[in-house]
């Protein structure tokens, strides 16, 4: 009997399952690529068998000659063409199945560019594919529409609960109760970085919605107007090096994190106060970089976002003075600053680092080089299980949303443990212990250089 591993999309009771992997043989080589967020199934048959390549980029006579691992997903939402690209491997032979009405499931995944976490956009220029295989094929783009994705894709429930949590919080500050006060203090500041980072994380995926117009809006509304930077420096910094090159010193090697001029005790305890004020200047800073009517949408969107903010505490939260107004202003904004710098140096930062020219393929490069932290309430609900519990899966299948790299951790972790490769997994009391007492290894001097050997 073939052994399966399955994980459901809990779109409704009686959907069907959203992959399996199926194993024949020898090991797979392959690990899943290419699912998206769950959505209503249509009627009729979903599923269908792409043959995925053991590992590397092997040719037609090595696909035959070894076992190969079967991944089926429902043919209508996923493109065959990204179903290998963690690996760098295609899907030969593979053909799109009709959507229902018409519609065509390649128009946003096969006809969009490469993304930052593909081969192609990984690969230096010159590289090639490999000899031999063929390309999906591709399909003309329906009308915009045929997807019945759009605006009311992307509002989800946590950003809905954020929004009214926010609103309680400015009410809350009204109150002359201390622990009132409080409580809206620490409403508005689990509401905002919930839309900041878990808001602008997905955002900045494009893990909110299929449609690109949609996409575009949700990048500067969570990027610029809520947390004050650039959208264009987000999705180069964020997507296109730290997960094109993560580990990769130089490149997405988390190097923006380290300041060696601060000792342990500034930087871990006192250092994160500043981010609220350290990030829109470093916008400013960086619009000398882009054209100036880029420049100067952002600073219109940054500026109504601060004002906003200020605008609410005095007429909504009834700040008598604009000072005591800004002060709450930086208390909200820092609430959770400590631990969202300790969650982005944890998961990278004392791990395997590579170089440019010997990095490994993208499997080994994941595994080795990203930890996940357990669960933690708080941090889960701000950050998302993408950022704190599922960092592994998140690096593995960037445009998941938190929901869907939760279902898929089991399987992630049960797959890399059986290809014996390694699957971080520490707690969070542990690596700041790690930090504090390894502080100038770990943050002050250069790492030293991982080179993988026989395993390529």
């Amino acid at each position: 009997m073939v052994p399966q591993t399955r994980a459901g999309c809990g779109v409704r009771e009686n959907a069907r399952e959203l992959f399996e992997i199926r194993q024949s043989g020898k090991a797979l080589g392959g690990l899943p690529w290419g699912l998206c967020a769950p959505a209503p199934l249509p009627p009729g048959p979903l599923d269908r068998e792409l043959l995925l390549a053991p590992d590397g980029l092997p040719t037609p006579a090595h696909l035959r000659a070894r076992p190969a691992a079967i991944l089926v997903l429902p043919a209508w939402r996923v493109a065959p063409g990204r179903v290998a690209a963690a690996l760098g491997c295609r899907s030969p032979g593979a053909r799109h199945a009709p959507l229902p009405g018409g519609g065509d499931p390649s128009r946003a995944r096969d006809s969009a560019p490469a993304r930052p976490g593909s081969r192609s956009a990984l690969s230096p220029p010159g590289a090639a594919d490999a000899p031999g295989l063929p390309s999906p094929p591709r399909a003309p783009s329906p009308p915009r529409g045929a997807h019945g994705t759009g605006a009311g894709r992307a509002p989800c429930e946590w950003r809905g609960r954020g929004t009214a949590g926010r609103a309680g919080g400015f009410l809350c500050l009204r109150s002359e109760n201390l622990l009132a006060f409080a409580l809206g203090v620490t409403i508005l500041g689990v509401c905002h970085y919930t839309l900041t980072v878990k808001g602008s994380h997905l955002a900045t995926h494009g893990a909110l919605t299929e449609s690109k117009r949609w996409s575009k809006i949700w990048v500067l509304f969570f990027v610029e107007v809520c947390t004050s930077f650039t959208a264009e420096h987000a999705k180069y910094g964020h997507v296109k090096m730290h997960h094109g090159y993560t580990n990769v010193l130089g490149l997405g090697d988390s190097s923006t994190w380290r300041l060696p001029c601060l000792n342990r005790y500034v930087y871990m305890f006192l250092a994160p106060l500043l981010i609220p004020i350290i990030t829109p200047l470093v916008a400013v800073e960086r619009l000398r970089e882009v054209e100036l009517g880029t420049a100067l949408r952002t600073l219109g969107l940054i500026s109504l976002g601060l004002y906003s903010h200020y605008w609410l505490l005095l007429n909504v939260s009834g700040f008598q003075s604009p000072s005591s107004a800004l002060v709450c202003m930086l208390i909200t904004r820092s609430l959770l600053a400590h631990p969202y710098l300790h969650v982005n140096i944890f998961q990278h930062i004392g791990l395997p680092m590579f170089s440019r020219d010997k990095k490994p393929q993208r499997i080994h490069m994941m595994s080795l080089g990203v930890l996940n932290l357990p669960r933690l309430p708080v941090l889960d609900w701000a950050f998302g299980h993408s950022l704190v519990s599922c960092h592994v899966e998140h690096h593995l299948f960037p445009r998941l949303s938190d929901n869907m790299c939760l279902k898929v951790k089991p399987v992630v972790s049960q797959f890399l443990r059986e290809k014996q490769l390694p699957y971080n997994e520490d707690s969070y009391l542990a690596r700041f212990r790690l930090f504090l007492h390894h502080y100038e290894e770990l943050m002050v001097q250069t790492p030293p250089i991982t080179e993988l050997v026989g395993l390529q």
